[in-house]
């Protein structure tokens, strides 16, 4: 299974519709947002989307209730847990005590935004930070697809 994995993408419709077109065009399966969106408008690129969806709100999504509307009721308060195949998968949008869960080992995955910087790292948990898919911090926009057969993942940038 692939899954696509972006945060942070903050109002900018143009590198949402960019990411959406790399997501169709490398067929994942499942595409999960590390939260802050931030307007209920960037839904309509997210619905051109090939595949599943689910997100968390972030600390700067305003209007949660549009917002989560907008995407069919599949964006949840931050942390969210799923599982996926034989995954467990934990989505958070701020990386609070993440260390600590880190460390406990009953995450297969854990993915998380917040800090626009991307961060892949194996130990317990593979721990995923895409990056910012808005490129308004540093200018850098990236996403990421997780590959769960080979539990690799690829950063594109945007």
């Amino acid at each position: 299974m692939k899954i696509g994995i972006l945060s942070d993408s903050h109002d900018n419709v143009s590198a949402l519709k960019k990411a959406v077109g790399l997501f169709n065009d490398a067929e994942v399966d499942l595409v999960l947002h590390a939260g802050d969106f931030v307007s209920p408008f960037t839904a309509g690129p997210l619905k051109e989307l090939n595949a599943d969806f689910i997100g968390v709100f972030g600390n700067n999504d305003g209007d949660k209730l549009n917002l989560n509307k907008a995407l069919d009721s599949k964006v949840f308060l931050s942390p969210h847990i799923l599982e996926v195949e034989d995954l467990k998968i934990l989505l958070m949008h701020e990386p609070y005590l993440l260390s600590t869960i880190e460390k406990s080992g009953d995450f297969d995955v854990i993915i998380y935004g917040h800090t626009h910087e991307v961060d892949i790292r194996k130990g317990l948990s593979l721990v995923i930070n895409p990056g910012e898919c808005g490129g308004w911090l540093n200018g850098d926009r990236t996403i990421a697809i997780l590959d769960t057969y080979e539990m690799k993942v690829n950063i594109l940038r945007v």
